[in-house]
């Protein structure tokens, strides 16, 4: 099960596009932002600890979105 609801995506969908969005869409576009979620999390915890830091801060979030694009 996905951590990002499709309540979620269906509210970012909403707010860009008065289209409408099956249920077989919402899931899909969920779980595709959760492994990017999880990729960004992972670099970002490698760089905290690489930096010999116990918490990850905004830069090593925005080093992933430089690092990898948008």
């Amino acid at each position: 099960m996905a951590n990002i609801s499709k309540a979620s995506v269906r509210k970012i969908i909403n707010n860009s596009s008065d289209i409408m969005i099956t249920e077989k869409a919402l899931e899909a576009i969920s779980a595709i932002l959760e492994r990017e979620a999880k990729k960004i999390a992972s670099y970002a915890v490698g760089q905290a600890k690489r930096h010999g830091r116990k918490s990850i801060l905004k830069e090593d979030v925005e080093k992933y979105s430089i690092k990898y694009g948008d």
